[in-house]
């Protein structure tokens, strides 16, 4: 690679795919019952990622398995609350729910 030159990222933004994939409204139906989860998952990525701790750091805070941790931040868990709250202290953080 010739120096100074950069080379660009292959593939397409996620809001572009979001964006169509919208247009259905089958689809629309099931990002909104999905939603409020990967809000929840991608705010844990966040912190964890702000703190610079890896998965099975973050295991051993919460008191469980590392394979737990990466199957709750892929989306491929449906955690319950409990959970949720042992993760978010597990990072120094607190849950809130609100309901409107």
């Amino acid at each position: 690679m010739k120096e100074g030159v950069m080379m660009a990222k292959a593939g397409v933004k996620f809001e572009m795919i979001k964006e169509n994939l919208m247009k259905d409204k089958e689809f629309q139906i099931e990002y909104e019952k999905l939603k409020p989860r990967y809000e929840v998952i991608s705010q844990i990525i966040e912190a964890r990622s702000e703190m610079n701790i890896t998965q099975e750091e973050l295991a051993m805070r919460v008191g469980t398995q590392k394979s737990n941790i990466s199957r709750f931040e892929s989306g491929s868990q449906n955690p319950t609350l409990d959970f949720i709250v042992k993760v978010a202290r597990g990072l120094g953080k607190e849950v809130h729910i609100e309901i409107r």
